[in-house]
């Protein structure tokens, strides 16, 4: 375990030799985009080799993958009503790359790729983009009435540039949100693994201290799969709520 506890954020070319430029910029193959790819392709085996139609008996593997399209069904359901489930490929898409995403970073000396804000803020750029496109191409020019709440005429001046600001900042809420509970709690196993190994390196009475910090590393890390599992339902249905919201306006499904 590295002394600095932010030493595991740190991204890192796997080559000295970048890929290609952009504009004179090197771009490299970091430990960041091995994750990336790790996770986009075992999501993407697991959930295509566990489902098999006309199986009369589930495996636990197709189990999961039938409860994970479910889940996000009616999520999807609950949230935009029927007209939101076309858009089922990218919100399910969306919550199985930030879950395994987040329990992949679980795994000792692998790399949390949503502790990257560049990650999690290109993420909600692209779902804040979806939903700008969708409200246009169902509403035109009358997709602007999203920002033009229910109100008397004398208050929209406060409240029109008001809706305009929430909806810009709806980009940095939705990945500081997913950064920062994967930052901070990565950060706080760090910590307290560090005082484990001290303390067991102190010898004597303070190695029998060690297992304080150790109990509350396992209760810790029973907590950040807990996370892990909240952040990515909380980024989709977000996702989903902004959907609704360019699909229906100010209506209810």
């Amino acid at each position: 375990m590295a002394l600095n506890p932010m030493e595991q954020f740190a991204i890192k070319p796997l080559v000295e030799a970048p890929l290609f430029q952009i504009a004179g910029q090197p771009i490299y193959f970091t430990n960041q985009a091995v994750l990336m790819v790790l996770v986009a392709v075992v999501s993407a085996l697991f959930l295509t080799f566990a489902v098999k139609p006309g199986r009369l008996v589930p495996t636990r593997g197709q189990s999961m993958a039938e409860m994970s399209y479910e889940f996000v069904a009616n999520m999807i359901h609950s949230a935009t009503g029927d007209a939101g489930l076309k858009y089922f490929p990218f919100v399910f898409t969306l919550f199985i790359f930030v879950l395994c995403s987040n329990f992949f970073g679980m795994v000792p000396g692998s790399f949390t790729v949503t502790s990257q804000i560049a990650v999690t803020f290109a993420l909600a750029a692209l779902v804040v983009g979806l939903v700008v496109v969708v409200g246009f191409m169902k509403h035109g020019i009358g997709f602007l009435k999203l920002f033009v709440p229910h109100a008397p005429w004398y208050l929209l001046i406060l409240l029109v540039p008001i809706e305009v600001i929430s909806f810009l900042t709806r980009p940095i809420s939705l990945s500081v949100r997913l950064f920062a509970n994967m930052l901070a709690g990565h950060t706080m196993l760090a910590v307290f693994a560090g005082f484990v190994v001290s303390l067991g390196a102190a010898g004597g009475v303070l190695s029998v201290l060690s297992i304080a910090p150790m109990l509350l590393i396992v209760a810790i890390m029973l907590l950040e799969l807990l996370v892990a599992f909240l952040q990515a339902y909380v980024f989709a249905i977000l996702t989903c709520i902004y959907l609704n919201e360019a699909l229906h306006l100010h209506d209810h499904p």
